[in-house]
């Protein structure tokens, strides 16, 4: 039953994160037609935000100077567009289903961006669907990673997109995660914010 229960609530918030990342889409159109991509700047090296789901996207981040994408969602790979653009990317998908995570989703994404962020020059672009709950979820491991405190990452995750949320679940699954053993301790302050 709860299982059920489960599958029908995901399949729920699945069709409601569609439509919203369409109607934000549809939005954020300029008048020229061309599409701006929902792209949030925390730092000036690290961005969160929505799908990129076409190759004309694709190109939009790149010309933002983003280097690296990891790609949070299940319903999408990424890999061909991010190769016609010559980026990085990491397909770290995980289901909004409001499930734990493990903790080796986010040591793929730590360990991943701990490599793209070693080039002074390069920019890091993660995304999900609507850019609600992966990819804050998979920014905020990344940020303490960096040397953040939790709460600190969570207010300027919050404060600079102020859709982003942190279901409990979530935030536990990043809390265990900062308690494992792989978590980077020993380099925490090494890379660049």
């Amino acid at each position: 039953m709860k299982t059920s229960i489960a599958r029908e609530v995901t399949a729920r918030w699945s069709q409601a994160g569609a439509v919203w990342a369409a109607a934000l889409h549809s939005k954020l159109r300029g008048r020229s037609g061309h599409s701006r991509m929902d792209m949030t700047w925390l730092t000036d090296r690290i961005a969160v935000g929505a799908a990129i789901w076409r190759v004309e996207n694709m190109t939009e981040v790149a010309q933002a100077g983003v280097t690296h994408v990891i790609n949070m969602q299940i319903e999408f790979d990424d890999t061909p567009l991010a190769e016609a653009c010559d980026l990085q990317l990491l397909w770290n998908p995980v289901d909004d289903d409001y499930l734990p995570k493990p903790p080796e989703v986010f040591d793929r994404g730590v360990e991943f961006a701990k490599n793209a962020l070693i080039d002074p020059d390069s920019k890091l672009f993660i995304h999900c669907a609507a850019g609600v709950h992966r990819a804050p979820m998979m920014a905020l491991a990344l940020l303490c990673a960096q040397g953040w405190e939790l709460r600190q990452a969570m207010y300027l995750i919050e404060s600079k997109r102020p859709v982003a949320e942190f279901p409990e679940v979530y935030l536990k699954s990043v809390k265990e995660y900062l308690k494992s053993e792989r978590f980077p301790r020993s380099e925490r302050r090494i890379w660049s914010r």
